[in-house]
């Protein structure tokens, strides 16, 4: 995936052996670019409020019937998740918006991520790149692993399905991020992420990265 101009590049990230074996259509795409977090500008919260307005209580009982919503569905029972409690992230940003009443806006990057997600339906996630040593992956755990490399950092169960670096496990999949390697005030460069489960097509994710980093400023 490039953005017009080429200025930015998704790389494919791996998938350790045993768990592309059991789930072979699993796929992680990275992309990094020079940008900052801060206020969402009017045009951007104007964005939102658009979104938001597009959005009815319709929209949230036929969603797990479309195709991508249902591909995530699938795949979180496939690892053990039950979609109807640990909602999938668009899922989980419909119930927001029908208990809110509105996709609100809270600043640049949480809006992006926002939108990237309700338009494709794939979810994005973000890290400071800074903090990340080499290629991230997604592989099993191993015995005595913690989430990130923080003082504080949380345990990780032996054999749960993690993103990691080349050094530990920075994000559950689809779950927390490691505390102190997500986006800061003071983060210059962002490392964003996303994961595809059969029967979402590449595209898709490339689509929901490179319309994030578009919002973000730096596509």
């Amino acid at each position: 995936m490039s953005a017009p101009g080429g200025e930015v590049q998704a790389r494919p990230g791996t998938v350790a052996s045993d768990v592309a074996a059991e789930f072979p259509d699993l796929r992680l795409l990275t992309v990094t670019a020079s940008a900052a977090p801060g206020r969402s500008p009017p045009e951007l919260r104007q964005q939102m409020k658009d979104l938001s307005d597009r959005f009815r209580g319709s929209h949230a009982v036929v969603m797990r019937q479309a195709p991508i919503p249902h591909a995530y569905r699938v795949f979180y029972r496939q690892v053990g998740l039950d979609p109807d409690a640990d909602r999938t992230p668009v899922e989980g940003a419909a119930v927001e918006r029908l208990l809110r009443g509105a996709y609100k806006s809270c600043n640049l990057l949480d809006d992006a991520l926002t939108i990237s997600l309700v338009e494709t339906g794939v979810p994005v996630w973000a890290l400071d790149a800074t903090r990340v040593e080499g290629e991230l992956g997604i592989r099993l755990a191993g015995g005595g692993e913690h989430l990130g490399r923080g003082e504080h950092a949380p345990p990780v169960p032996p054999g749960r399905i993690v993103v990691s670096d080349d050094r530990t496990p920075l994000a559950v999949l689809f779950g927390e991020l490691a505390p102190g390697h997500g986006v800061a005030p003071e983060t210059r460069r962002i490392m964003l992420f996303s994961v595809g489960v059969p029967g979402v097509p590449s595209i898709h994710v490339e689509e929901a990265l490179w319309l994030s980093m578009s919002i973000l400023g730096a596509a």
